[in-house]
């Protein structure tokens, strides 16, 4: 969800407000895949290097952060919305990521869309992570290294037992995965739109979608005519 910042310099505000104008973008975006069933909506929050962002800009997320989940927590449970994290919330000022695992926990027996919230995340952590505890696994005799496969990779990601993403739409017009999903982005679809964040509609997120509908996803095949 690229573009918060640039959108703010653009209107000629400070890159707080930016932020706090995408928050409406994000709502729209969960309504529209609660709207299409989708199975997985996975959105990229807060990514392990924005860390080093100024520390003012930092504070101000995460309060947004707390403000959205207790803002958003009982349109979550009316639509039946299951919410995960995924990355090192561990790392979290206490108030958001306790919000955050109260927010999980009361939404973990609901039976709709599954949203993953990509926090203090990054692609290549989570492959680390991976093979941390394959090791450790393998180091206490519970896995076999001839065993180790795609599929046993996969178990030990921070989504076991997710899809992988069929389609990825990065907005901003920045055409890099910045970190994002490194593993299971490997043959997702890619919709590259020039919109900033927070101007991005539920119509651009629905033109996304019609632009997968057309694609022939092969996954490095040949498909028989």
């Amino acid at each position: 969800m690229d573009g918060n910042g640039r959108w703010a310099k653009r209107q000629g505000f400070e890159r707080f407000f930016g932020h706090r104008k995408g928050t409406q973008a994000t709502i729209d975006a969960v309504e529209v895949g609660v709207d299409l069933k989708l199975e997985h909506l996975t959105l990229y929050v807060f990514s392990s290097e924005n860390w080093g962002r100024p520390s003012k800009e930092v504070d101000y997320l995460m309060k947004l952060l707390v403000e959205m989940v207790a803002q958003e927590l009982p349109h979550l449970m009316e639509k039946q919305v299951k919410l995960k994290v995924i990355g090192n919330i561990e790392r979290l000022p206490k108030e958001p990521r306790i919000k955050l695992e109260e927010a999980i926990h009361k939404t973990e027996k609901n039976t709709g869309m599954q949203l993953n919230l990509a926090i203090s995340y990054g692609g290549r952590l989570e492959i680390i992570d991976s093979c941390k505890k394959i090791a450790q696994k393998v180091k206490n005799g519970s896995l076999n290294v001839e065993d180790i496969n795609e599929e046993v990779f996969s178990k030990h990601l921070y989504l076991e037992g997710a899809p992988d993403p069929d389609l990825v739409i990065r907005t901003g017009g920045e055409f890099r995965l910045s970190n994002y999903l490194l593993w299971q982005a490997a043959y997702s679809e890619f919709f590259v739109s020039k919109t900033l964040w927070p101007d991005f509609t539920k119509e651009e997120f629905l033109e996304a979608v019609a632009f997968y509908q057309t694609r022939e996803r092969r996954f490095g095949k040949v498909v028989s005519e």
